[in-house]
């Protein structure tokens, strides 16, 4: 098992000469507040951005597009996301891992992440035809094509965003994600009303991401600097590529479905599940999303502290769990009403997938802050064995589920292999990090009695006050009234006032960083 922490040198140095001395390591109330603020930051940006896309969602879903249009949607948008998990070569991340200096060993990062993700554009350009084709969708060849400018985009992007991350500027990031969806929402509503269909998503992506790239530059301003060093380039890719095989294999685990419900089901079936699964990420998207652009730079200043680090982990999984398990249970209780409701009869099958992608959901939550924790700590290639055994035991498991029993069947398949296999080598590789099991069952014991209290309200009320919008939202009231009685007696935990915690009287206590991937991942 790989335990490296971080380089012995700075790229572009000899091993003769030794490691400049590291930054000192900041104290931990200060560090706390720091990661807190920008925590709160990018939850605010990730909640009001997400109400936004919700939204279209919703105005394009009823108005402008049917399945079949989502479902060349979904294709484009899980070929994106895999090349973007690894476009950059896994060399971006030492811009918010490394110490010292990022300064001098940018350019050399940004050469090999715009020169790498410009070869897999024109890979993915010849072979688009190729994929639609065999992903069930041979008209989303163009859209791929469109869509997959964002790879070269992100790839320039990806220092000055780094910068961003590094300093723990959310305030800022917040602005330039204001204007990415401003714009790249105007141009898909403008396109998709006037008849583009799909590829109305593509060009709105690609305006979004022209839009992101510039505002990161200009925020973080003098990182778009090309340069090279080959010392410096062979330090970036030891440290990069396993975390770029780690990262597609993360994202080929939960967006093969799209491509093996597509291949089997067709397009117009894959919209139904594409809808589905994105109303499942919500709570992933909202929750995880703002907590993974603070947690990988938290984990990695606390990664030389295993005390402090098992602590910080334990409470950051805690406050994640607690606020994502209320969306997960109403979600899934509420599914078939909420679906109906929300964006039309027409999209009623959708419903039947969406309990188990809740709980698919609740697993991917967990399994990123994991995945971001061990990144810290240099488990590389423990990140890499359990993508790769997760993603070789899903794909048979979904193609038996799809057969016999649809979207549904796919569903039930990602839960099965996710928390009967998955989550176990996850708690078995974190245990070997210093992070014990007890510590995880601590996190989630709390939430997750408040989860079954919520489940049983739901279920009981709704047999009484029946499913139509003024029942739905009195029933979700008094089973959120529920959980948060449930979950109270754990707020001692989460703010980082357990006994264990509690500093004697006349000492001043110390706060660890709270965090709470691919980026909604679809």
């Amino acid at each position: 098992m790989d335990t490296a922490r971080a380089p012995d040198s700075e790229p572009g140095e000899t091993g003769k000469a030794p490691a400049p001395p590291a930054p000192a390591l900041p104290d931990s109330s200060t560090l706390g507040r720091t990661v807190r603020s920008a925590a709160r930051w990018s939850l605010i940006n990730t909640v009001v951005m997400r109400l936004g896309n919700f939204a279209t969602g919703i105005v394009l879903a009823r108005f402008a597009l049917g399945p079949a249009e989502w479902g060349v949607y979904g294709i484009a948008q899980t070929v994106l996301l895999v090349l973007l998990s690894a476009n950059e070569l896994g060399v971006g991340l030492a811009i918010v891992r490394w110490e010292g200096d990022a300064r001098r060993f940018a350019p050399t990062v940004l050469t090999l992440s715009a020169l790498s993700s410009g070869l897999l554009y024109a890979a993915l350009f010849a072979a688009a035809p190729t994929v639609a084709g065999l992903l069930g969708s041979p008209d989303a060849a163009g859209v791929l094509r469109v869509m997959c400018l964002c790879v070269v985009i992100d790839g320039v992007a990806q220092v000055p965003g780094g910068f961003l991350t590094r300093e723990f500027a959310q305030g800022k990031r917040m602005i330039i994600d204001a204007l990415n969806f401003v714009l790249s929402t105007s141009v898909t509503l403008l396109l998709a009303f006037e008849g583009w269909g799909a590829m109305s998503f593509a060009w709105g992506a690609v305006a979004g991401n022209v839009v992101t790239l510039i505002g990161c530059g200009l925020a973080a301003p003098g990182t778009l600097k090309f340069g090279w060093d080959p010392e410096q380039a062979r330090a970036l890719l030891r440290f990069g590529l396993p975390l770029a095989g780690a990262s597609m294999l993360a994202l080929a685990v939960v967006n093969v479905d799209t491509m093996v419900v597509g291949a089997t089901l067709g397009s117009a079936t894959l919209g139904f599940y594409v809808l589905a699964f994105n109303i499942s990420g919500w709570p992933v998207r909202i929750i995880s999303e703002a907590a993974r652009r603070v947690s990988f730079a938290g984990f990695s200043r606390l990664a030389d502290s295993p005390q402090a680090l098992a602590e910080g982990f334990s409470r950051a999984l805690g406050v994640v769990i607690t606020a994502t398990v209320p969306l997960c249970v109403l979600l899934a209780a509420l599914a078939g009403p909420a679906v109906q409701l929300i964006y039309g009869s027409q999209w009623a099958p959708a419903a039947a997938a969406l309990p188990w992608l809740m709980a698919l959901g609740l697993i991917r939550i967990g399994s990123e802050l994991a995945y971001d924790c061990l990144v810290a700590i240099g488990q590389r290639r423990s990140l890499f064995l359990v993508q790769g055994l997760w993603l070789a035991a899903l794909i048979p498991v979904l193609l038996v589920g799809a057969r016999l029993n649809g979207i549904v069947g796919v569903s039930q398949a990602h839960v099965v292999v996710a928390g009967g296999m998955v989550v176990p080598v996850f708690l078995y590789a974190l245990s070997r990090g210093g992070i014990g099991v007890g510590r995880v069952a601590r996190a989630c014991a709390w939430p997750f009695l408040g989860g079954a209290v919520m489940a049983a309200i739901i279920l009981g009320l709704q047999r009484r006050l029946g499913d139509g919008p003024l029942a739905l939202l009195a029933i979700s009231a008094i089973a959120l009234a529920g959980y948060t009685l449930c979950v109270l007696p754990s707020r001692g935990f989460l703010r980082g006032a357990g006994r264990g915690d509690r500093p004697h009287r006349g000492r001043q206590r110390s706060s660890a960083p709270v965090r709470p991937t691919p980026q909604d991942t679809r």
